[in-house]
Formats: structure tokens, sequence, C-alpha cells
């Protein structure tokens, strides 16, 4: 059985084998670095499984064909500007699986970056990046409690695509100045490849400066763990942008995303949705994540009125018994801002009424309809609109009518150009950031503004990203 294949693609002419290097001994010889014999060469495949510890050099560019596992504790490390592509229509993935590590620490310079090989590039090109890690989730699988299978077909016989166990400080490597672009793949509806998975991934693990552009589902979803991430920043994706499930509670602070106004998702499009798990029921760990300071640019854009995508839905869903907290961030131009949502297992409002999910000083601006509650039909509550009303008019959120009243104005860039997430002199973000509540008390940067960005000499988002594709 091939346990990993790397071999190149070489053009022009045929190359003698005793030029080369074999690397299987057990089936078919496999090439790596073939052309002229001196180790040059144009592309690298990648496929199958990689079985031992490889680095990829910033000077090639490596093709992703079908899934590729890393397994067996080996440890993939990719050099700063490395360019890593999906082959074209071949649904290539890289999968990171439990006990194994990615280390993609780019720099601002030369981000490492995953894309589509195609010369007129779409979402959907590609599959996606997945992390699977050994951190607690309530998820089950095969009858055994706390073990996930990740969604999009990625599991097979050896359960390379299952995630999960006991160690919240489990480490699966780094993260850091990464661009995914134009990748997820619809294995079956609502079983997905999003444009980065991670699966029980762990606080030791360091997610820092990364974007998702241009994905075919969520930007970025996370099952159980509690790996902490900053900045973070999800452009133009179809689906969600920030999905939590099955028990996530890491930390999430400095995060950005941009809604394009015609393009969203037959299962309906929000900046956030979070469920304790697919039934909402009681289990544990309970999706508990907390998020603070994140910049959301929705459909709608009140200084240039205009159709949108009727597929879009909210900016906040939080549902099926989540209990996530958000604070210090602004929310605009989406058809409904906040939307508890308890229709479905165990009533989200207990959470609110227990202490457990927090809204504070944050701000919905240009939303349609600012807040909307579902009660539960199954459990019933007392808890109702007004309720909800008063509890977050006390926590320090506002509403505001227009997007234009957050004075954002960059953040609405024309396609093809870079947006400016600069807070204008005046803005309700330069002020008012929070950090009392005990959620907030450790991790966090304490910061005195709301949302992802200070003022202009703030331009984390700029020279390593990628917004005119």
């Amino acid at each position: 059985m091939k346990k990993f294949v790397l071999y190149s693609l070489m053009l022009g002419a045929l190359v003698s084998t005793t030029a080369c290097r074999n690397i299987e001994e057990d089936g078919p010889t496999i090439i790596q670095n073939g052309g002229n014999g001196n180790g040059d060469t144009e592309n690298l495949i990648l496929s199958g499984k990689i079985t031992s510890s490889l680095t990829l050099k910033a000077n090639k560019i490596y093709k992703l064909r079908g899934l590729v596992y890393v397994t067996n504790g080996a440890t993939l490390t990719i050099e700063p500007g490395t360019k890593i592509v999906g082959e074209a229509d071949k649904n290539g993935a890289l999968i990171i699986t439990k006990g194994s590590k990615i280390m993609a620490e780019g720099t601002a310079a030369n981000p490492i970056i995953f894309t589509s090989e195609k010369p007129s590039p779409k979402r959907g090109d590609w599959a996606g990046v997945v992390i699977l890690g050994n951190a607690p989730t309530n998820a089950s699988f095969g009858g055994a409690n706390g073990v996930g299978e990740i969604e999009g077909g990625i599991n097979n016989s050896e359960g390379l695509g299952l995630y999960g166990g006991n160690n919240a400080a489990d480490n699966s490597g780094v993260l850091k100045y990464v661009r995914i672009e134009y990748a997820g793949y619809a294995f079956l509806p609502d079983k997905e490849i999003n444009g980065l998975t991670f699966g029980g991934v762990g606080s030791g693990t360091t997610v820092d400066y990364v974007e998702v552009a241009y994905a075919n589902d969520d930007s970025f979803e996370w099952f159980g763990g509690t790996v902490n991430c900053s900045h973070l920043i999800s452009y133009k994706g179809l689906d969600d942008d920030f999905d939590t499930d099955n028990g996530f509670s890491g930390n999430v602070q400095f995060g950005i995303a941009v809604r394009d106004s015609q393009v969203a998702d037959v299962s309906g499009s929000n900046a956030f949705e979070s469920d304790n798990d697919a039934n909402g029921s009681t289990l544990t760990p309970q999706t508990s994540a907390t998020f603070s300071n994140m910049t959301i640019i929705g459909p709608i854009n009140s200084a240039a009125p205009g159709s949108i995508n009727a597929l879009f839905q909210n900016a906040l869903q939080i549902r099926r018994n989540s209990s996530i907290s958000v604070f210090n961030s602004v929310f605009t131009g989406f058809p409904v801002g906040l939307f508890i949502d308890a229709t479905k297992g165990a009533p989200t409002d207990n959470n609110i009424v227990g202490n457990k999910l927090f809204f504070e000083n944050n701000v919905l601006a240009g939303n349609t309809t600012p807040l909307k509650f579902g009660p539960s039909t199954s459990t019933p509550t007392t808890y109702t609109l007004n309720d909800l009303t008063t509890w977050f008019n006390a926590k320090g959120n506002t509403i505001l009518a227009s997007t234009a009243d957050v004075k954002l104005a960059g953040a609405w860039a024309p396609a093809g150009t870079t947006p400016n997430f600069t807070p204008s002199a005046g803005s309700p973000l330069l002020t008012g950031g929070a950090f009392t509540n005990p959620k907030l008390a450790t991790w966090f940067t304490q910061v005195t503004y709301k949302g992802a960005v200070k003022d202009a000499n703030d331009t984390w988002y700029a020279g390593w990203t990628n917004f005119n594709l």
C-alpha cells in the first residue's frame, strides 16, 4: 500500500529513473525531484498519506491531488512564501490527522498560500484544509463518546477523519500568515469541507493571521476543541463566516468578515452560526466559545442601496443550546442582527438566563431587524422578545439604523480593491471596549475600542492578505 506519494511533473522529455530518488520500496517506483537530474522541477504533487516528517520548500509549487493525510505523528513543515495548489477538479484537501502537526509559519512579507491552480479560479476549485486533534468534543462516533467524525467524506476505514480526545492543551502545530483561497467542497448537503476546518484542535495550537477567501461553504468552522485564534479574515465566502459546533470552547479575537451582496448559500448564510450540536442537546462540553473585537460587513450597504441575495439571514444565529459569547464587536448589514433561536433542542434562552451566554458592548448597525427571538415549542419557557431586548439594552449594546453610522466607509470597497477597516472620526467604534466580564479575564488583549481595527495605524489586515481576487 502506498503510504506517501510525492512526485514531479516533468516537462518536455522523459527522464531516466537513475537521475532520481525512489520514495517507495514496496510498490510502483515513485519519483521525487525529477527534471534535469539536479533537483529542479516545476511542480510537485502530494497524494495519499504523508507518514514521516516533510518540509515543503518556498521555491517549489506543490499540488494536492485528492485527500492528502498527514499521519503517524508526522510533522508537515511549510516554509514562508510556499504556494500549494489544489489540482483542478480533483477535490484536493490537506488533512492533519490526530497526533500529527502542521508547521505553517509564514511572515507578513511572505505568507503561505493555499489556492486554486486554475488560470481563472473560482470558489470550490479544491476542497480545503482540515486540522484534527485530541481536544474535547461532545460528539460521538461508533458508540464512543468524545470522538467525532469530521464532515466532508474525509473519514475512511483507518479512522483518519476522526477527532477528539481528553487533551485540552493538544498541539496540532502553527498556522500563521496563511491564505486559503477558492476552497470548499460539497460532499453531501450539510456535509461539506470548509475553507478551514478544525476538529478537536487544542489550545497548544497557534492560529494567527489567517485569511479564507471565496470559500464554497463556511470560511471557518470549529467542531469541538479549545484552540485560540486571532486575526482571522473571512472574505466573500458562500455560507457562514464563523461556525461553531460540538463543544468548541476556545477564544477568538480580532476577526473580519466581508460579504458579497449577491452570493449566499441555499442553506441560508450567516456571519456567525452556532450550535451545541445538531440536535441542540445538553451534551458536554457545551459550545461556549468567546469572541471579541470582530468587524462584520454584511451584504447591506445603506450608503449604496440595492438588492441582496434573498438567502442571507442573520449576522448571528445562536441556536440549538449554544452558549457562545460575543464582546466589543460590530455587525452590519444583515436582514437580521442577533437571532437567539430556541426552536430546536434545549432552549438557547436558558443560557442567557443562566449567565452562560453573554452579548456585551456590541454594535448592530443597518440590520433590517436588529433583534429576533425564536421560542422553543418542545420545551416552552417564559422568555420573550421583550426579555431579549431588555437584556440586550442592559449590556452596553447599541443599535444603529444605518451601516453608515459606524463610519467604516472604506470597508465597502469596490470589487478588485483593498478594503479599509479604519473607523473614521466620530465612529462609535473608537471607544467603549470593555473587558470586565470574567470570560475575558485571560488570553485576550485588552483594548479600548470596538471592532477589529483601532485606527489608521492599525493595518494588521493588509500586506499579507489578498482582497483583489
